[in-house]
């Protein structure tokens, strides 16, 4: 008689750690996060820092104090210079974006002008052709103008290569779709189109504010008084540098953690669509 090997055993699933059965994942990523801080925290309290020094000037590198001609200063500047650069640059990108995909010659040859040129020199070089050289013509921009003009003008190219894509990568049948339902090109791009591109462009999009964010720092050059500017007076004055350039690392890094937060909502609420339902 002819004897069969046994049939395989369906493999026995493995026993999930005693740590992930007691701590949900919320819970470890909170202890680790604290862990991480934890270390972080000791690396810089290793220097010696003069926490008397930070207190003193903390006020005035948040924005909580107004500047001595009445205007904000520290943080609260920065936080104004970038949100008036992402609304700006915004803009500019999403009608970049749309002069790409338009069929105008015209169209596409300024913004693909515009694109490169912005895309292809440093930002320090257009705040200071924007600050210093368009006196030259006649025209005197404020400090602070020249800076928000500068980000709107440079972020706004690479916004507009991430609007692009993500109205690309909407697939074509979904337009196809909507016209065999009555719907109008204006209509289709408004409520049909763009809405599924946002789930792509977010993730982009808020990684370049958070960019700009930092980039801020070099309208210091000039002499705004924002967190990179007053860092560097404080820390020169005192001989304390440390101290000062830590506390803006740390102002930086809660800034862009709320843009972090914002980009969660914002992805939530677009996601809505490819969340699988039980």
């Amino acid at each position: 008689m002819t004897s069969f090997p046994p049939a395989p055993q369906p493999p026995q699933p493995v026993a999930e750690p005693l740590i992930k059965r007691l701590l949900g994942f919320r819970t470890r990523l909170y202890l680790t996060w604290a862990g991480m801080l934890g270390l972080f925290g000791g690396f810089f309290l290793s220097f010696d820092l003069k926490f008397s020094i930070i207190l003193d000037k903390l006020p005035n590198l948040l924005g909580i104090a107004l500047a001595p001609n009445g205007f904000l200063q520290g943080a609260a500047l920065t936080l104004f210079l970038c949100l008036c650069s992402i609304v700006l640059s915004s803009l500019l990108g999403f009608v970049t974006a749309l002069a790409r995909l338009s069929k105008s010659a015209v169209a596409f040859g300024i913004a693909s002008f515009y694109a490169s040129f912005f895309r292809g020199t440093p930002l320090l070089i257009q705040i200071l052709l924007i600050y210093l050289g368009l006196p030259q013509l006649g025209v005197v921009p404020g400090a602070i103008a020249a800076g928000i003009i500068a980000l709107s003008l440079n972020y706004g190219a690479y916004l507009s290569e991430i609007f692009r894509a993500g109205i690309l990568g909407v697939p074509h049948g979904q337009h196809e779709a909507s016209l065999a339902l009555g719907m109008r090109d204006r209509v289709i791009f408004w409520h049909v189109t763009l809405p599924q591109a946002m789930r792509t462009i977010i993730p982009p999009a808020t990684n370049q504010f958070i960019s700009m964010l930092k980039d801020s720092s070099l309208i210091s050059v000039m002499g705004v008084w924002e967190v990179m500017f007053l860092a560097q007076s404080y820390g020169r004055s005192s001989y304390r540098y440390i101290e000062m350039l830590s506390t803006a690392a740390i102002i930086y890094w809660l800034l862009s953690i709320g843009l972090e937060l914002i980009q969660a909502r914002m992805e939530k609420h677009y996601g809505k669509g490819y969340v699988r339902r039980g």
